[in-house]
């Protein structure tokens, strides 16, 4: 499944602590490079919906800090009703609680501070 090969791609990373988005932004760019995965940055996937990458049918959401849950519940909802999407990856700094799935289409999330290791600045 396209959703578990995006995944491990993203989840090689080994960020150092990440002050602004735009770097995790170019982090997630340098996997899916590596990884060979053909993507679109800041894809339209729907009317008023723009997705942070898009790898084939695969969303990546990218949220600095911790998000609030509703708030990207109900970003994620909008994505997931798109065509476009068969499956959405978020990308956090710090962990949040997500449904396995939305609008039942799967939905993974890759915590950063978990790929840190013991050593933060």
């Amino acid at each position: 499944m396209l959703i578990h090969t995006v995944y491990a791609a993203l989840k090689a990373m080994r960020p150092p602590y990440v002050p602004y988005e735009y770097d995790i932004h170019l982090m997630v760019k340098e996997c899916l490079n590596e990884a060979a995965l053909p993507y679109l940055h800041e894809a339209k996937i729907g009317t008023g919906c723009r997705i942070d990458y898009l790898v084939d049918n695969i969303g990546i959401e990218i949220k600095k800090g911790k998000p609030k849950p509703e708030a990207l519940l109900k970003q994620l909802t909008r994505y997931a009703a798109c065509e476009a999407t068969e499956g959405l990856i978020v990308v956090t700094q710090r962990s949040v609680l997500l449904p396995k799935s939305v609008s039942g289409k799967p939905v993974l999330a890759l915590v950063l501070s978990q790929l840190w290791g013991v050593a933060l600045p």
